[in-house]
């Protein structure tokens, strides 16, 4: 992913909300660990609903890792993370297991759409297989779009299509909780500047089909 300028966009959004947030970076006061916006009082800044916010660098992972982690996205870590660990006899512990899949949008969606297609249903029900063999942690899909659109429709159609994922993943049995969606919009294209042109021809929308595309990652411990 794109990580590059993240921030940057972070500290504008910050600055226009009025938060009078500060981002610093890995030698600022801050700290490496830190993945969520931090405010000139030095504390999280937080939008009008009270929802954290996140920099760029945010993952389930490295929230696990933030002081600020639990407090704001509790339901997201893993349950020992937030809650007093009991003591228990030393159990061998698992390999932890990390597998990311792209599934591209000819075997999940049809071209501008958000409904999954039968060829994309097949690949997640393998998917939801595959994490039966793991004490599943989670799983994050990430949403993406080609760049036919503007922007703004773009966002919504990469979101729509996480969460189309994820409402399938949660109808095969994934706890709802344990699945994170992300939207990318037109932001991280893979095919580079290999398609060019700006007229939506048929060679042109097949030569940015790996664009519309969902990352999904499965993030566990083999059981």
């Amino acid at each position: 992913m794109k990580k590059i300028a993240k921030q940057s966009l972070m500290v504008v959004i910050a600055a226009a909300m009025g938060l009078g947030a500060s981002i610093a970076n890995a030698d600022g006061h801050m700290g490496k660990d830190r993945v969520y916006v931090i405010d000139g009082r030095g504390e999280v800044a937080k939008s009008g609903a009270g929802l954290c916010w996140r920099t760029g660098f945010w993952t389930p992972a490295a929230a696990a890792n933030d002081p600020a982690g639990c407090a704001c996205d509790k339901d997201l870590l893993p349950k020992e993370t937030c809650e007093p660990k009991k003591p228990m006899a030393a159990k061998p512990m698992g390999k932890p297991a990390s597998a990311k899949v792209t599934l591209a949008a000819d075997a999940l969606f049809d071209f501008d759409k958000a409904v999954l297609r039968p060829e994309g249903k097949a690949k997640l029900d393998d998917l939801v297989g595959k994490s039966k063999s793991l004490n599943l942690e989670v799983i994050i899909a990430v949403g993406h779009t080609d760049r036919f659109g503007s922007d703004a429709y773009n966002q919504k159609l990469s979101e729509k299509r996480a969460a189309a994922v994820k409402t399938y993943l949660v109808s095969k049995g994934i706890e709802a909780n344990k699945v994170y969606t992300e939207g990318k919009g037109e932001k991280q294209p893979v095919t580079g500047d290999k398609c060019k042109g700006n007229k939506k021809t048929k060679a042109l929308i097949e030569c940015l089909q790996a664009d519309r595309r969902v990352d999904i990652e499965i993030i566990g411990t083999q059981k």
